[in-house]
């Protein structure tokens, strides 16, 4: 607990990161193939003397400057925000490594904007070809944009081994490239290319759908919208193979989270990462089937109504692929190195001898009794997953179930053995005996607290104490404690 804990009611902090970021990948995917569609579907127009299309990528690019450079620069900056609060040791661990890599985006950031002002606001003020030429500035500059972000995100999943062998030395740095270019760096820049280039369609049938002119109507409007609408084949075609590429180079941890979920399909018990993961696939194929049916058979009746339901379905197929994106690391928030709860796997043997709040400057040591030692134990272990009453909560997860059987979850959790299904997408457990104890006292005090009713505290949390201390060895009951994201997306 080297930082403050920011404790949001109700979603949680990882749900703060989560809207924020899936709004922002919304905007950023688009500013990148928004960003390739103008200067070629302006090129095309050019080269076939189609004059009906410039009026709609003028409007289009007034649309795409607006979107990208206010609601995705905010955004992004609320990003920042975010994780900050939420994951400050993942945050900075990415700042100090990747420090190098975030000066380039940023310079590549700024041209973007500049040359997404300069591009709308110089139609038929500029030459033509320099016009062109001003697309393709950004064009680039954006693309350069997403190849750098990719390795930072890319690198949060599988760090790679040349990495991890000198992580917490001080010698990070050194490995800068091998950790950039990780292994799931070049799957991972395929999916999101192809992404960036469905968006692009999707966003640009939106504008032509809402297009009144006459002159479009007659002679642009069907050759413009099939155009478009082929935006989106790459992204069903060729992503199935792109994502068992990407499969293929995860880490068994990951694998192994997503085997645990198919494989209790049938029980009713799987993951949320198997189910937000068919949720992506089915939203998905249905963007595949409105697409292909209506924009590309029929562009004629091709309505701004069926071209919001397009984008409704990528507000979710996006949403609940980052959701699973990010669900995949766990239990870690950076592969191999840092859990979700900001505990670095060669901290958890000193935390166990030493303790784990008794190198923290934010505990009061001297004046901490048992419940508030329980309370600093869930605020630094648990909180980035879960909340006390609302997302994930742990007062519903924990229930009825007494102290014997809360305490002896936590014990397993602590000794975190290899069959034990927990330790698939739950970090382990630290603390010494006493810390543990008193964690378990603070998680039975939140269910025992809403049922006092006008009783008091006191005689509860006292005979929960006595409970605890008496039952060091006790049988668990199980506790589905199904797994979910600890967000901190960048881009």
């Amino acid at each position: 607990m080297n930082y403050p804990v920011w404790n949001v009611p109700v979603i949680g902090g990882v749900w703060v990161i989560g809207i924020i970021a899936i709004v922002h990948m919304m905007v950023a995917l688009f500013a990148v193939g928004g960003g390739l569609y103008l200067p070629m579907a302006e090129a095309k127009a050019m080269r076939e003397g189609r004059e009906s299309w410039m009026p709609v990528i003028k409007k289009h690019s007034r649309f795409f400057m607006i979107l990208t450079n206010t609601l995705g620069a905010v955004t992004g900056v609320g990003i920042w925000f975010a994780i900050g609060l939420v994951q400050p040791e993942a945050t900075s661990t990415l700042i100090h490594n990747f420090v190098f890599g975030w000066a380039m985006e940023w310079v590549f950031f700024i041209i973007e904007l500049t040359s997404a002002a300069v591009y709308y606001y110089s139609w038929d003020r500029i030459p033509k070809e320099l016009h062109l030429k001003v697309g393709w500035l950004y064009a680039i500059a954006s693309f350069c944009t997403l190849v750098i972000i990719n390795g930072i995100l890319s690198f949060m999943l599988t760090p790679g081994q040349s990495w991890l062998d000198v992580a917490g030395t001080g010698q990070e740095a050194s490995k800068f490239w091998m950790a950039f270019f990780n292994p799931t760096y070049f799957p991972s820049l395929v999916v999101r290319i192809l992404v960036c280039v469905a968006f692009a369609g999707i966003y640009a049938l939106l504008s032509i759908s809402r297009m009144e002119d006459e002159t479009f109507e007659k002679k642009g409007r069907i050759a413009m919208t099939r155009w478009s609408a082929s935006w989106l084949l790459p992204i069903f075609t060729l992503m199935p193979i792109a994502f068992l590429w990407y499969f293929a180079m995860m880490p068994n941890f990951s694998k192994d989270l997503l085997q645990l979920g198919f494989s209790t399909i049938g029980s009713g018990a799987f993951t949320q990462v198997t189910r937000i993961a068919l949720v992506s696939l089915f939203t998905t194929a249905t963007i595949a089937g409105v697409v292909y049916f209506f924009a590309y058979k029929h562009p004629k009746e091709f309505s701004p109504g069926h071209a919001w339901s397009i984008v409704f379905l990528a507000l979710a197929a996006t949403g609940s692929t980052e959701y699973a994106r990010e669900a995949i690391r766990k239990p870690y928030v950076i592969g191999g190195h840092m859990y979700s709860n900001s505990i670095r796997r060669n901290e958890i043997a000193d935390f166990n001898t030493k303790g784990y709040l008794t190198s923290s400057m934010w505990v009061a040591k001297d004046s901490l009794d048992e419940l508030a030692k329980g309370k600093l134990m869930f605020a630094g272990q648990c909180l980035s997953c879960h909340t006390e009453t609302g997302y994930r909560s742990m007062k519903r997860l924990i229930g009825d179930r007494d102290a014997e059987s809360v305490l002896s979850l936590l014990n397993s959790l602590h000794e975190a053995k290899s069959d034990n299904p927990y330790v698939k997408y739950m970090p382990p457990l630290v603390g010494k005996k006493d810390e543990i104890q008193a964690l378990s006292l603070y998680l039975v005090h939140l269910t025992k607290a809403g049922k006092a009713g006008a009783e008091t505290e006191e005689p509860a949390v006292a005979a929960t104490a006595k409970t605890v201390k008496e039952s060091p060895n006790p049988k668990a009951a199980p506790v589905n404690l199904n797994p979910g994201p600890a967000m901190i997306g960048m881009n």
